[in-house]
C-alpha cells in the first residue's frame, strides 16, 4: 500500500480542499428595455422591467 514519505504542510492540504470551495461566477445580464447591466430573473432597477412589462415605477 503506498505510504506518504512526509508529512503534508498545512499550506498544501488547505490548497487542495479549497478547490472544491470556489464561488461562481455572478451572471450578468443587458436589460433588453434599457440596455443596463442587471441580474437575471430580477426586475431592473434602472428602468422598472421585467420580461417587456412595467412593475415598477421609477423616478
Amino acid at each position: 500500500m503506498a505510504v506518504p514519505k512526509g508529512k503534508t504542510s498545512k499550506a498544501r492540504r488547505d490548497k487542495r480542499r479549497a478547490s472544491s470551495y470556489r464561488l461562481n461566477r455572478t451572471t450578468i445580464m443587458e436589460c433588453p428595455n434599457c440596455h443596463e447591466p442587471k441580474l437575471p430573473h430580477r426586475v431592473c432597477r434602472a428602468c422598472g422591467y421585467y420580461r417587456k412589462e412595467e412593475v415598477l415605477e421609477v423616478e
